[in-house]
């Protein structure tokens, strides 16, 4: 049976209190509305097409899928008005799937369920529902004295009597037969909100004598966002999901409610996960890597085995099996990491790469350098990449030695096994195994120390106020 998918984006949001569309916050580090595109793209519909309203232009920016399409609601005028912008984009034929930008919890599981009930209930049209008890805000299920579904009543709209009897709240997911959009035209303007329900629809295809059905799921699948309190709360339930789906495929967490863990991210067996971790983005971390605590990764690829020590950053970049970064190291975008390396204590990287077994051990910073294998970076090693209007590369090859206090004045290519001597500053090319020194020379001024150790003191005495 052919799919299509309609998605209604177009609220405002006002609860929000902000000026970005509602369904473009993020929820895990991803936008509500990609969550649900996310949901629905295994159920392989012919074309999702996405309403539109505040922000369409940052929404058509932010949203991938494939068969996408956008229409815009110009005027914000309810459920039903939205769904009727998108029937142009809609085929003659086939099922609708229709739902909110803003239910990030919703899974494919739930869906695929739901389609299939659908379908085997010969239904015309069919929505989720969920009971709570204490809950109020979403339209109603009214059902007849028979218990059979009977129509909606938004929230705002009930009496208290209805309130008080019908506990059986719409979810805001239908599926309809492509004959139920034919009767989107009989439904009437609400006199007091001037909005277009979608919800009015059931009551006029059930009086039409087309069947119409629900179906109740777990409420935490389709719980809506209205407000930064309902954000935070689907967020925490998304966390648990994930770190959840880890544990069972062999991560280690010592304590998952202190780590955050991002929907796309990937983890590989046997790694071990210390509280204060954030692992962001698209990031992959392979099997038997250990990630200490205070650490932050974003976008990243760490390799098997890979040490990241307490209260590192990296962003974009690879590290490779074997590697130890940190403690207190920052790679930033670019950066590739070779297997074996070690990326020591206040260590900078940006946009280079280190080859395999390389040493940075501590305080340095290697920017738009390539470094070959087995190359020992000393302390307080810089490279001087940008001259005030370009950035230019520092390149050192394979086994060479770089003694402490060096300044690389780029461009600056130091050949392989060659050696620099420490507190040196490099300007010109190094040949390979050559010895590469710059330094003053030194000079020792006998008994400097007894001449000036009275004008000493009394420079210090000065100093003290005395």
């Amino acid at each position: 049976m052919e799919l299509s998918v309609v998605i209604l984006a177009a609220g405002l949001g006002k609860r929000m209190k902000s000026l970005k569309p509602k369904v473009l916050h993020e929820a895990l580090g991803k936008p509500m509305l990609q969550h649900v595109m996310d949901a629905v793209m295994p159920l392989k519909p012919v074309r999702t097409v996405i309403v539109a309203g505040s922000g369409a232009d940052a929404v058509m920016k932010e949203v991938t899928g494939s068969g996408l399409s956008f229409v815009i609601q110009k005027r914000l005028l309810g459920t039903g008005d939205a769904l009727s912008t998108a029937k142009k984009e809609l085929s003659r034929k086939g099922t609708i799937l229709v739902l909110n930008g803003d239910c990030p919890l919703i899974t494919t599981k739930t869906l695929r369920t739901f389609l299939l009930r659908h379908r085997r209930g010969g239904n015309c049209l069919s929505y989720l529902s969920f009971v709570n008890d204490s809950l109020s805000g979403y339209g109603r299920t009214i059902r007849d004295g028979k218990g059979r579904v009977a129509g909606i009543i938004e929230d705002k709209h009930a009496s208290v009597a209805e309130k008080a009897k019908f506990r059986e709240f719409n979810g805001g997911v239908y599926v309809m037969e492509h004959e139920a959009l034919g009767f989107l035209n009989r439904i009437k303007r609400n006199p007091s909100s001037g909005e277009y329900y979608l919800t009015d629809l059931i009551a006029i295809l059930l009086k039409a004598g087309k069947k119409v059905d629900t179906y109740i799921c777990p409420e935490e699948d389709i719980l809506g966002v209205n407000s930064r309190e309902d954000l935070c709360r689907v967020s925490k339930v998304l966390q648990e999901r994930v770190i959840s789906g880890l544990l069972k495929k062999g991560v280690t967490f010592t304590d998952p409610s202190r780590s955050l863990v991002h929907s796309r991210v990937t983890i590989g067996k046997d790694t071990v996960i210390y509280p204060n971790t954030y692992i962001e983005g698209k990031s992959s971390i392979g099997s038997g890597c250990v990630i200490y605590p205070g650490s932050r990764i974003i976008d990243s690829i760490i390799g098997d085995d890979v040490k990241v020590k307490d209260n590192s950053l990296i962003e974009k970049s690879i590290v490779k099996k074997g590697a130890s970064i940190g403690p207190m190291a920052h790679l930033r975008p670019e950066s590739v990491i070779g297997s074996g390396a070690k990326v020591g204590n206040f260590v900078e990287i940006k946009k280079s790469t280190l080859g395999r077994g390389v040493k940075a051990s501590h305080l340095s910073y290697l920017g738009d350098a390539v470094i070959g294998d087995d190359v020992n970076i000393g302390a307080g090693t810089i490279t001087c990449n940008y001259d005030g209007r370009k950035k230019h590369k520092t390149v050192i090859g394979t086994g060479a030695f770089v003694g402490s206090d060096t300044q690389f004045v780029a461009p600056v290519t130091v050949g392989k096994g060659a050696y620099v001597g420490a507190g040196s500053t490099i300007t010109k090319d190094v040949p390979d195994f050559a010895l590469g020194v710059s330094r003053s020379e030194q000079k020792n001024i006998a008994g400097w120390g007894r001449t000036n150790k009275l004008k000493v003191k009394s420079v210090m005495l000065k100093v003290k106020g005395k």
